[in-house]
């Protein structure tokens, strides 16, 4: 609840938001902010955990973290 009334109060003061959950609590959430043309998309920790209702608000726009482990992990470089 927390959450959702803090991008109310503060939905002129940003461009595009970002909301990483995969909990179906925040469906009213993400939807208001796609209508609103304020969601720039949803992090997921990974699509068989996410709220299939997370999924089908967000309209192509949810990225799965265990996708992006290669692009997000850190790699070590060897030293000189």
């Amino acid at each position: 609840a927390e959450l959702v009334l803090q991008v109310m109060i503060d939905l002129d003061s940003y461009e595009k938001a970002v909301i990483v959950s995969s909990d179906g609590d925040f469906y009213c959430l993400v939807n208001y902010l796609r209508e609103k043309n304020k969601l720039q998309c949803m992090l997921a920790p990974c699509k068989a955990g996410c709220s299939h209702l997370l999924d089908i608000v967000s309209k192509g726009r949810v990225a799965y973290l265990d996708n992006l482990r290669g692009k997000l992990e850190f790699n070590k470089k060897n030293p000189l």
